[in-house]
């Protein structure tokens, strides 16, 4: 279990393109997205935080829901709310909708923590991925800082924190096909998650035979 890290998982989105349904609770291959996420954090972290504004949809999980403290709803909020409430030195940070993030990419995020890191992000060919990165503990206070100038973008306070890229060619070798960064924002999104688990399943059935 990794010690000096917690897992956070954000939940605070409207989901405004699936008529307001939780996207924590949407299926993929039959499974909650949060169902896969938790499967993968308790491998992981001694210590899981989700940020949700309304904790009690979520009391069925063995996990710290904890809400905004900042009333306007971003995902920068929900940063700010899992490092508030952290009590490691760093936490991985993952968005509520992402179904097939690795728990290879988590590690060798966090293992390329190096001194005075204070975010270590995926880079790949899109940009950075700052929904499935690790903050430091100390990022709260310029985030804070950032919400009271009503900033709500997560990439406006790494040029005033040490940032640390992850290259893609890196980043393949943790998770070949990049599959940890796809998020289900549209109902498009999750016709292709299910495609990929369509492709998926008759290879781990061969490799089973």
């Amino acid at each position: 279990m990794i010690s000096n890290c917690t897992g956070v998982i954000l939940a605070g989105g409207l989901a405004t393109r699936f008529s307001g349904q939780k996207k924590a609770l949407i299926q993929v291959g039959g499974k909650r997205i949060l169902d896969r996420l938790y499967a993968i954090y308790r491998g992981l972290f001694e210590e899981i935080i989700l940020v949700a504004n309304d904790p009690s949809t979520y009391a069925a999980w063995d996990l710290a829901v904890v809400s905004d403290i900042f009333d306007c709803r971003s995902s920068l909020t929900g940063l700010h709310a899992g490092l508030f409430y952290l009590r490691t030195p760093y936490a991985f940070f993952a968005a509520c909708d992402a179904p097939f993030i690795r728990a290879e990419l988590i590690r060798g995020l966090i293992d390329a923590i190096r001194p005075g890191d204070d975010v270590v992000i995926p880079q790949t060919d899109a940009g950075f991925q700052p929904l499935c990165a690790v903050y430091s503990k100390r990022c709260l206070a310029p985030v804070e800082r950032l919400l009271n100038q009503g900033e709500f973008r997560i990439r406006s306070f790494f040029d005033r924190v040490r940032v640390h890229p992850v290259p893609e060619t890196r980043l393949r070798e943790l998770d070949p096909e990049l599959l940890s960064f796809l998020n289900i924002n549209t109902p498009e999104d999750l016709c292709l998650a299910e495609e990929i688990l369509a492709r998926q399943k008759p290879l781990s059935e061969e490799n089973a035979s």
